[in-house]
């Protein structure tokens, strides 16, 4: 083990810290009104094809056509359901991953977990972890098998939906001109839908090509996902973002480029991916269920529970999961415990550090990628060939930890220095999972007595089981963070639980013969209750954090206990998953009103 000094270790992560602590950090740019940055939401996958307007009636409208949607669609439509609705602003489903197409895209949950009904749909990943246009067509091929776009809508953003008493119907209207009713309404609205754009000064200056990562614009780079980006050749790039993104697009831009500067703000835990191909052999010894099986043995893990084996066994269940929940034995005080939980997190992350003195020749670029704040602070990320990027006499990383200054006609300007470009890629994400739902939702979502979410949601998240909420009848929502939910690594394993729950739900009500239901303002409060009282306040220990999205960008104090998760820590996703299973069995419909 490297000596642990604890007060030193302290001392260097709280200056690190405290260079990122800058006013300003957290501005964005608002693309839905910004006139110059509004372009960077256009699709550049799929062009927009006219269509008549719609004014029918459905069963049921899905608000989101990535994995949740899709899933949510696969079970309404075992339960019988007829006509289904999935409206989406992209030009077809697919979600995250329709939308991120960036060169060297990938999921870095492993896929044979990630990628939803693979017994069912006869699918074999082809990686360990898997490209984003692989789970893309994934998305797609389920889509088709339900026929889910038959009645879809793409291209579509839905800007108001209206609950009606008197025909027990929602009134969906979108910004095409649509508008037409749904007995049920869903929203599947994502995790990650937000597309982040910060806030620098002097953007609209620049006066070379930009782009979002999250519309990559191959007609300017040329080459594809997979491909050489050719028309990159002799071209100054400028890549802003170190993050999961960041590092999965510097290699690809690297090898095309004439030169990249990567300007990096806090540098990310990079453990090692070890990705392969599938084995062929891989199906061989598998039984029914065995996906499921993978899933709940890499999510028990997550949550610090024995297994007999690591199924996964890879950076998430070897390191993430043992910063959250150190060894613990018998007599040991809490003190002690934290202590350990402290050191065995610093252990982690020196194994990282060490990893770059390993991959990186030149020592003052490696001192510049070592990240120096606890595991737990900032998403774990893993590649295989970015650091070694940091070797080709072609890159250069800017380390600007209180971020860039302003950006000119040329380029970044960052200590006073000017940074020459002809192209700007923002590979910085999007907005976090904590960004409230009425955000995420993107309309305005009517209920009874004309409360909209918005408004029901002022202080902070009301429900039952963080997917119905009193005064939006015949509205469920699936399960996501800071809704009253659990939390998963594998957000998939969420989304299938959250999709069983709403068919099984619907098929109930159906059989009950049910118009419309409500959530019981007693059912609401128990909920709340449950979730607030198994708050835990994460302030003394993300506070000593570099500012990300997991510790709300340098104010965890901020989160709301009525934000927080069944069960505590990152909630009890078994307990949850049986009390859904069990509410669905039962027909009773217990804490909602019928009629």
């Amino acid at each position: 083990m490297s000596h642990f000094d604890q007060d030193a270790v302290k001392e260097k992560y709280l200056a690190e810290r405290d260079k990122r602590l800058v006013p300003g950090r957290t501005d964005i740019r608002d693309l839905a009104r910004d006139e110059h940055f509004a372009r960077f939401r256009e699709d550049p996958f799929t062009p927009r094809a006219e269509r008549d307007l719609v004014a029918d009636d459905v069963d049921v409208t899905i608000i989101g056509g990535g994995i949740a949607g899709v899933l949510a669609g696969v079970q309404l439509r075992k339960a019988g359901v007829d006509r289904i609705r999935i409206i989406d602003k992209a030009g077809g489903v697919g979600g995250t991953w329709y939308w991120n197409r960036y060169p060297g895209v990938m999921c870095d949950v492993e896929s044979y977990i990630y990628m939803p009904m693979l017994e069912e749909m006869d699918y074999v990943p082809t990686r360990r972890y898997t490209y984003g246009e692989e789970i893309r067509r994934h998305v797609q091929a389920i889509a088709e098998k339900f026929d889910l776009e038959t009645d879809a809508l793409f291209h579509t953003g839905v800007t108001r939906a209206e609950w009606s008493d008197a025909a027990a119907r929602w009134r969906v209207q979108t910004d095409r001109g649509d508008n037409f009713t749904s007995r049920y309404y869903v929203l599947a609205v994502g995790l990650l839908n937000l597309m982040k754009l910060p806030d620098i000064a002097g953007m609209e200056d620049f006066a070379g090509h930009s782009f979002h990562t999250a519309r990559w614009d191959y007609c300017y780079t040329g080459g594809s996902a997979d491909q050489p980006l050719d028309k990159l050749n002799g071209k100054v790039v400028g890549l802003i973002g170190t993050g999961a993104t960041g590092i999965q697009a510097l290699p690809p831009l690297a090898a095309a480029a004439d030169h990249v500067y990567v300007f990096q703000r806090t540098p990310s835990a990079i453990g090692e991916r070890g990705n392969r191909p599938t084995p062929p052999d891989f199906t061989r010894n598998l039984t029914p269920g065995w996906q499921r099986e993978r899933m709940d043995n890499f999510q028990a893990i997550m949550l610090g529970k024995p297994v007999e084996a690591d199924l996964t066994d890879d950076g998430w269940t070897q390191h993430y999961a043992k910063a959250q929940h150190a060894p613990r034995w018998k007599g040991m005080t809490f003190e002690e415990y934290m202590a350990r939980a402290e050191e065995l997190d610093f252990e982690i992350m020196e194994e990282h550090r060490q990893r770059v003195d390993v991959l990186v020749k030149d020592p003052e670029r490696a001192a510049i990628l070592k990240p120096y704040y606890r595991y737990i602070c900032k998403r774990p990320c893993f590649h295989d060939e970015y650091l070694d990027a940091y070797n080709r006499p072609n890159v250069t990383l800017v380390d600007c930890p209180a971020g860039i200054e302003r950006v000119t006609e040329l380029g970044p300007v960052v200590n006073g220095k000017q940074y020459e470009i002809d192209c700007i890629v923002y590979g910085t994400g999007f907005e976090p999972e904590l960004t409230p739902l009425p955000r995420r939702a993107g309309h305005e979502v009517i209920g009874r007595d004309e409360t909209t979410l918005a408004d029901k949601w002022t202080h902070n998240a009301a429900s039952l089981f963080g997917m119905m909420s009193r005064g939006f009848p015949n509205l469920f929502v699936m399960p996501s963070p800071a809704q009253q939910s659990v939390v998963t690594v594998n957000y998939t394993h969420l989304a299938v639980v959250g999709a069983e729950f709403v068919g099984g739900a619907v098929r109930v009500l159906s059989e009950r013969g049910v118009k419309s239901f409500d959530v019981t303002a007693t059912a609401e409060d128990e909920w709340t209750n449950k979730v607030m009282e198994s708050f835990t306040d994460p302030s003394h220990v993300m506070a000593a954090c570099t500012p990300s999205r997991l510790n709300n960008e340098g104010n965890p104090g901020a989160i709301s206990p009525r934000n927080g998760n069944w069960g505590r820590g990152f909630g009890d996703f078994f307990g949850y998953r049986e009390l859904l299973e069990q509410w669905v069995d039962s027909g009773e419909c217990e804490g909602l009103e019928l009629s």
